[in-house]
């Protein structure tokens, strides 16, 4: 086996988590399950104990594996986050997505309505975390892949998350 520079090992890890979230969004797509931003209101789901950074104070969302592999996690920085609860953000925060632990790649994908500028997918690491702004309030669905290369059984954790963008500051 040819031993190949790491960064292009990473890149191709998150080009295979990229496909296998896409199969996991469709087969989820079918499941019919309920959701926050099936709420009228979801908004009114957010509170301070679930509700990240301002337009002063920064918000960190770190990504991981879990569920022995293969689903992805993200937790925001926040003391005592309620389990099952959603992640709210205010709208004009700064938002910070980075890997948990060494080696960590993720692709977050929003589709075509993304709260976040720049838009589009959000491609990082634990060596390169990516900081975009909330611009867009409402809720919004997305795909989570979280990989680590080197890992035996699967490389990449998948899931479909939800947040909220709040339009106060």
């Amino acid at each position: 086996m040819k031993n190949r520079p790491f960064p292009v090992m990473v890149c191709s890890w998150i080009l295979i988590g990229f496909f296998l979230m896409a199969g996991h969004i469709v087969a989820n797509d079918k499941k019919g399950k309920s959701s926050f931003c099936s709420n009228p209101h979801p908004e009114q789901l957010c509170s301070a104990a679930n509700t990240c950074g301002s337009s002063s104070s920064p918000c960190l969302l770190e990504v991981k594996r879990t569920g022995g592999g293969s689903e992805a996690s993200v937790t925001p920085n926040i003391p005592g986050f309620p389990k099952d609860s959603p992640i709210c953000i205010k709208s004009g925060t700064t938002v910070t997505w980075q890997g948990a632990g060494k080696n960590t790649g993720f692709m977050v994908d929003f589709a075509a309505s993304s709260p976040f500028d720049p838009s589009g997918t959000i491609s990082g690491g634990s060596d390169r975390p990516i900081t975009v702004t909330a611009r867009k309030a409402g809720c919004f669905k997305y795909s989570l892949g979280a990989c680590t290369p080197g890992t035996i059984y699967g490389m990449c954790g998948n899931s479909d998350f939800e947040l909220i963008v709040t339009g106060g500051q």
